[in-house]
């Protein structure tokens, strides 16, 4: 006998085994996937979706809708836990399925049969999604699977945004009617399709459309058929998207949620009544009720399976009984009378939102009328900055979470990541952690990463515009796998997400980990930056369009929004604490300022070094690479340029402290640094960006006041920071030469004439001892002297808390009202213009602090200054409910210039170092 040779053997193993079995081929050549009669609408998606899935790997797959099973092998069975077609196959196939109890669980078995067995519809569709990945990834029908699964998180969700960057004529903010004029992408199916097959890929299951108004585009009222805000052409288009996105929507297991503000009416309704589409400090009045509440029933007799998505504050005044009569008596009477009409008693869900509100008290209230309501706040704020929150903000989630209905995690607007590409899988995975453990919540709902108010489209510059659901892939899929699973193997992550880049790429296994690694150190910057150099964690600031040396040395004067600081941070200091510790020598708490400088310089050199070692390999999507790799660049140049900005702006206020000027020497070489590296950054994003932010109107305050798309892009604030330096070195230059510089003599304002119509109030000259309200003792003793003499109105101050304050007046010329807040929180005093809760509050341009610190009366807390503009005319001014001072009324054209009077115990002012 002839020895067989090693090479031979190799040959005979080789052929052997490439012969399958008649048995096998039969398999592996055609498959049944057999569904009930009868299936929803979920089970016959999933069931199309694993037939495509083994079609793409070259085996045929038929789908039977029937209730027998096939005599022949190779067959998938799908349906039901329990139902008499899965007992049939279990028992055929000799298959014993893993137990699983839980909303949209599936349990999946295979041999020679494999059968998915779903709690519910959508439990039976992500069992079919789950084999058809499997499919995928291993190329074949995989066998003797046993496996089961059930998402954790009870609601995973997206959103889109009916909203634009600018506001339409004639309109204000949250005001867009439903047109293909305005939408065009909203009438495109295909455009909705591909976003729906992304969502069940990632097996989100509920999809929310916002905007300020929808149901004028959607309904038509018997009683106010002038109403409605679209011709009847576009009003048919609107019927039947909202059919078919329904329709498309739930037979893939997702929800659709149509989210509005209150109050706000529609455009037509407004001009015909002769009142605002919104206004904030308005009362409820029964014309607007009724015209509300006929609208939501309109709206659910049509679309009973859609949910609403309700946000009590920001269109109207802010936490009060007012939010939850609104809730009890307008809103869920709306949803009653629509399911009477309708003969219906299920409950369609409703979500509310719980900004600018005291959901907790309104949630009292409406459980015993409303029994499907759930419950959504935002994660951090209108960003990502922590996954550790704490404080008030954590408490108020807590409270909904224990409500006893699911609670919602709102990771919302990302105004400090946008525009370039962000998705760190460790910084997401710990976020959603904290989401449960933290907050003990089981909802997410999640906005685009970036570009949200420019939707489909990112803001890269290309030739054609790049779609944010191609783009960021990543930051759909990170959220939903987490959602579905926090608590993953940190290495078996590192694997997953590995290889999917390195699919992505074309790049073995080794190099998708460097991107993942250059995308995780690029992860912490923008949170890290925000959370100790910020303003708010709001939209009204672009993190990535850097900050003036006057927002990091005196935050306060811009509108400090300081639960960034107390809930959205880990426990630390700002920049003007960490400075007076240094001053007074006491010991520093938590994370600092320096300790970030330093460290966000780290990662992003991690980042690039990372991006650059996976570069050299790209074989796919290279162009995409291309732009990621540059983001990590920009990244790195805005650590670099935060980095040593902060550095000058302690420097600087060292001086406040030491009044020696070579601490100002100390901080200039950091400044310049800052500029240099600011510098770099307009190169990476000149020709990479159309813009930074996607809402480009004068809601945005920092670093500058956006008007009609400026200040939106990088080389736009270059100059403006360059000024700044060169503003900064003649100040030094000052003070060596001339110790009295930054002195500038302040002048009072002159009075101007305006025609008082209210009957309420009545005038006073503003100076020491001098009553600030009527049924008060209380009097001034410290008065700025810009506002010495003028002609301040005295009010009720019972009268304010219980109604607010109205004033009327005509005027013939343009004027401004200087109105003092005071520093307080408490529900005694009026609330001063926040953007992050009333979109309104910049509307007369009184969102910013003009003199901080400008009055002291009595014990009460210290007064900040607002300056309202009025054109020519008659106007009626509403403030909302509390204590505030009228201050009195100053020529239009009056420049107020912002600073801090310093009166009681905040210290010299320094920022005219800047300006």
């Amino acid at each position: 006998m002839k020895k067989i040779t090693p090479f031979v053997l190799t040959l005979i193993s080789i052929v052997f085994f490439a012969i399958p079995s008649a048995e096998s081929v039969e398999k592996v050549k055609n498959i049944t996937i057999v569904i009930p009669l009868n299936s929803h609408s979920r089970l016959i998606f999933g069931a199309e979706n694993l037939s495509k899935a083994l079609k793409e790997i070259g085996i045929k797959a038929t789908v039977l809708q029937q209730n027998q099973l096939p005599k022949t092998s190779g067959v998938i069975v799908v349906g039901l836990a329990g139902s008499d077609l899965i007992k049939k196959s279990a028992s055929a196939y000799k298959l014993t399925l893993n137990a699983n109890s839980g909303k949209e669980g599936f349990a999946i078995a295979s041999a020679k049969n494999t059968i998915i067995a779903g709690t519910d519809a959508s439990g039976a569709l992500y069992g079919c999604i789950e084999l058809a990945e499997r499919i995928k990834s291993e190329g074949k029908l995989p066998d003797n699977l046993n496996v089961s699964d059930k998402p954790e998180m009870v609601l995973r969700g997206t959103c889109i945004g009916l909203q634009k960057p600018y506001y339409l004529p004639g309109r204000t903010v949250y005001e867009y009617p439903y047109t293909p004029e305005t939408f065009p992408w909203f009438y495109d199916k295909q455009h909705w399709t591909k976003y729906l097959d992304m969502m069940v890929e990632n097996r989100y299951n509920s999809l929310y459309l916002w905007n300020g108004h929808p149901f004028a585009s959607l309904v038509k009222l018997k009683d106010y058929p002038y109403a409605v805000e679209v011709d009847d052409a576009t009003f048919k288009k609107n019927e039947e998207m909202f059919r078919f996105l329904t329709e498309e929507a739930d037979k893939r297991g997702i929800w659709v949620i149509q989210m509005f503000y209150n109050i706000i009416v529609s455009k037509p309704f407004a001009e015909k009544h002769n009142i605002k589409t919104q206004e904030r400090n308005r009362p409820i009045v029964p014309l607007i009720a009724d015209y509300t509440r006929k609208s939501i029933a309109a709206f659910v007799e049509k679309y009973p399976n859609v949910g609403l998505l309700i946000t009590l504050g920001e269109a109207m005044e802010g936490a009060g009984q007012d939010d939850v009569d609104w809730f009890t008596k307008t809103i869920i009477p709306g949803v009653k009378d629509g399911l009477k009409a309708l003969g219906q008693t299920n409950e369609p869900p409703i979500v509310l939102r719980a900004h600018d509100s005291d959901a907790p008290r309104v949630m009292k209230d409406a459980l015993p009328l409303y029994k499907n309501l759930y419950t959504m706040a935002k994660y951090n704020g209108e960003a990502l900055t922590t996954y550790t929150p704490r404080g008030k903000w954590a408490e108020l989630h807590r409270s909904l979470s224990r409500i006893g209905t699911v609670h919602i995690q709102n990771v919302h607007i990302l105004a400090n990541l946008e525009p370039f590409r962000y998705s760190s899988p460790d910084f997401i995975q710990k976020s959603v952690q904290a989401m449960h453990n933290v907050y003990e919540a089981n909802g997410l709902h999640l906005y685009p990463q970036a570009s949200y108010w420019d939707w489909p489209y990112t803001a890269d510059k290309t030739k054609e515009r790049l779609l944010q659901v191609e783009r960021d892939w990543m930051w759909y899929k990170t959220w939903a796998r987490y959602a579905w699973k926090a608590n993953r193997d940190r290495n078996e992550e590192v694997n997953y997400w590995g290889n999917s880049l390195a699919q992505t790429f074309g790049l073995n296994a080794d190099q998708g980990k460097q991107v993942l690694a250059a995308q995780e150190e690029a992860g912490e910057i923008s949170p890290k930056l925000l959370r100790r150099y910020g303003i708010t964690d709001g939209n009204r600031q672009t993190l990535t369009l850097g900050m003036l040396m006057t927002q990091l040395i005196n935050p306060f004067r811009y509108g400090l929004f300081t639960m960034l600081y107390e809930s959205e941070a880990p426990e630390g200091e700002m920049i003007i604490e960490y400075a007076e510790k240094e001053a007074k020598h006491e010991k520093h708490i938590g994370e600092t300022p320096i300790q970030v400088a330093e460290e966000v310089v780290i990662h992003g050199r991690k980042a690039v070094e990372a991006i650059e070692k996976a570069a050299p390999f790209v074989t796919k999507n290279k162009d995409e690479f291309e732009r990621l790799k540059n983001d990590m660049y920009c990244y790195n140049a805005m650590a670099n340029y935060y980095s040593d900005k902060a550095k000058a702006a302690v420097a600087v206020l060292r001086f406040k402290y030491s009044d020696d000027v070579s601490d100002l020497d100390k901080a200039l070489p950091f400044l310049e640094s800052s500029v240099k590296h600011y510098a770099e950054l307009v190169k990476f994003t000149k020709d990479s960006y159309l813009y930074a932010n996607s809402m480009q109107t004068s809601q945005r305050k920092i670093p500058m006041r956006g008007v009609d798309a400026t200040y939106i892009n990088w080389y736009e604030m270059l100059p403006v920071f360059e000024k700044e330096l060169n503003t900064f070195k003649k100040s030094i230059d000052s003070l060596k030469t001339n110790k009295a510089a930054g002195n500038n003599k302040k002048m009072p304002f002159k009075n101007a004439d305006v025609k008082l119509l209210s009957k309420t109030g009545s005038f006073y000259t503003l100076s020491p001892n001098q009553s600030v309200f009527a049924d008060s003792v209380v009097k001034l003793s410290d008065v700025a002297v810009e506002l010495q003499g003028l002609k301040a109105i005295r009010f009720v101050k019972a009268q304010q808390l219980k109604s607010g304050t109205s004033l009327k007046f005509s005027t013939s010329k343009p004027v401004k009202l200087l109105v003092g807040y005071f520093k307080a929180q408490e529900t005694a005093f009026a609330k001063a213009p926040e953007l992050e809760t009333d979109a309104s509050a910049n509307d007369y341009g009184q969102g910013e602090i003009k003199i901080s610190n400008a009055l002291l009366a009595g014990k009460l807390p210290t007064v900040n200054v607002h300056s309202y503009s009025f054109k020519e005319g008659t106007h009626t001014l509403n403030l909302p409910k509390g204590a505030l001072l009228i201050l009195g009324f100053i020529d239009g054209n009056q420049e107020v210039k912002i600073y801090n009077a310093g009166l009681g115990a905040y210290g010299k002012e320094i920022d005219w170092l800047f300006e």
